[in-house]
């Protein structure tokens, strides 16, 4: 065989990489469609969504990060924000100032904010308190017991307002600021959540 010969057998096509019998390409491919269908999943389950939405909420008591003990019942004659978080979670990061705002503008009014660490090691919720300067109460759910058995959440953040009688009058999943543009329902403006609190805390004037 000559020297041309050789040469004209060598296919001058490069050929794809393979990483155990898939190309490059197909991986991507493949990461892609599993990334594609985990969205499309979590959205077709919170468009199912199981969380109690009305009628009494839940009891669950925890420990929270300082050692306090702190339970829904005992905050009876008190709305309750009740917020399911993680510090992996990043829409969880630009709500929390949010949730610190009101729980300074309203935890003399008789509102309390309480933050539940949901599938997180106590290391780094600790960290994310100490990053946003919260310091509502916040304590972690162990073994999802409270977010998976009580209040059925499917994803963070999730959170309730309960009442003064222990009652759920709003379920959402994020707080937004006042220049985002919510659904009005799921996803509600920190303005929103102001007015909620507002109304509730005039029905109980008014009863009084």
């Amino acid at each position: 065989m000559t020297e041309q010969d050789l040469l004209h057998s060598i296919d001058p096509t490069p050929q794809p990489v393979t990483r155990g019998g898939f190309t490059v390409g197909n991986i991507v491919l493949i990461t892609g469609v599993i990334l594609f269908a985990a969205v499309i999943g979590i959205a077709l389950l919170r468009g199912q969504q199981t969380q109690p939405t009305s009628g009494q909420a839940p009891d669950f008591s925890l420990t929270t990060f300082d050692g306090e003990p702190f339970r829904l019942s005992d905050q009876r004659g008190r709305i309750v924000l009740v917020n399911f978080w993680a510090s992996w979670c990043a829409p969880c990061r630009e709500e929390a100032p949010l949730l610190e705002a009101i729980w300074q503008d309203y935890r003399n009014r008789g509102v309390v904010v309480v933050g539940i660490a949901y599938a997180d090691l106590d290391s780094e919720s600790r960290a994310f308190i100490e990053a946003f300067g919260v310091t509502y109460p916040n304590g972690a759910d162990v073994g999802t017991l409270i977010s998976k058995n009580q209040y059925h959440i499917i994803g963070v953040p999730e959170s309730f307002i309960i009442d003064q009688n222990g009652q759920i009058q709003r379920f959402f999943f994020q707080i937004l600021p006042d220049s985002a543009r919510g659904d009005g329902e799921l996803y509600v403006t920190d303005a929103s959540i102001r007015a909620t609190l507002e109304s509730l805390l005039a029905q109980a004037e008014s009863a009084s």
